[in-house]
């Protein structure tokens, strides 16, 4: 029997959504363990979290993209909350990783330029999360750079600046800002968070959705379950309860 089309009483559901948008650190972030998982699951029937993490960009590649991402008419009406994590690929080395690098004040600019976008298409200051790049375990990293040929092409110290703008940068928007950089490092040794010196491990997974629900549960702690619990559906008249 073919499905009847919505009618004025069945109207189309909806589902909220969470955006999360960044580079690789976000990409991976729905595998087993990962902190948009454990945000989804949290979040089941709630609201949708969406993954828009594109590894090995950076904010001059994402600023370009971002409009064909969200556009009012299509998409921007049902974001509750986007988080934009980028910084890790914007703080390469320039000599070392010209591809990758994007230099201090583009990147402050870039994030601007997006926050100004997302307001444009009613996306609210309030409904932003920045996050800073995580710190970088200079060793490990150093490892996993020789294992494909290449030199050390990152450094901490120089992802703690990029990790500051991206704090200033919420300051100056009036966004929330997660500053994972510094965060990480107050356990003094914060390898741990880390599976190869710049991603995250199963840890650092954990310790960035925990600290990210506590910035999240309020903007969506008013959000209802979506259709009714099982036990609460009219058994005799379904229709009743789930049109």
């Amino acid at each position: 029997m073919a499905l009847s089309q919505p009618s004025a009483r069945g109207r189309l559901l909806l589902w909220p959504r969470l955006l999360l948008l960044g580079d690789s650190l976000t990409e991976h972030s729905f595998e087993e363990g990962g902190w948009g998982a454990h945000l989804a699951d949290r979040l089941v029937r709630k609201c949708d979290v969406v993954n828009r993490g594109i590894s090995g960009y950076n904010t001059r590649w994402a600023k370009l993209i971002l409009p064909r991402l969200i556009t009012e008419s299509t998409s921007a009406e049902n974001i509750v909350a986007i988080t934009i994590f980028f910084g890790a690929n914007d703080s390469a080395l320039k000599d070392l990783n010209p591809k990758q690098h994007v230099p201090l004040e583009e990147y402050a600019a870039n994030l601007k330029s997006m926050i100004q976008y997302l307001k444009s298409v009613n996306i609210t200051e309030d409904r932003i999360i920045l996050i800073t790049p995580p710190p970088l375990q200079e060793s490990a990293w150093e490892k996993a750079c020789l294992a494909k040929g290449d030199k050390l092409n990152r450094c901490n110290a120089t992802t703690g600046e990029y990790a500051q703008v991206c704090v200033q940068v919420a300051r100056d928007c009036g966004t929330d800002v997660l500053d994972l950089w510094t965060l990480m490092q107050k356990n003094q040794d914060f390898s741990s968070y880390l599976s190869d010196g710049l991603h995250l491990s199963a840890k650092g997974n954990s310790f960035l959705a925990a600290q990210l629900w506590s910035r999240l549960e309020n903007k969506l702690s008013a959000l209802p379950s979506l259709l009714p619990y099982w036990r609460d559906v009219d058994h005799t008249n379904p229709e009743a309860s789930l049109l």
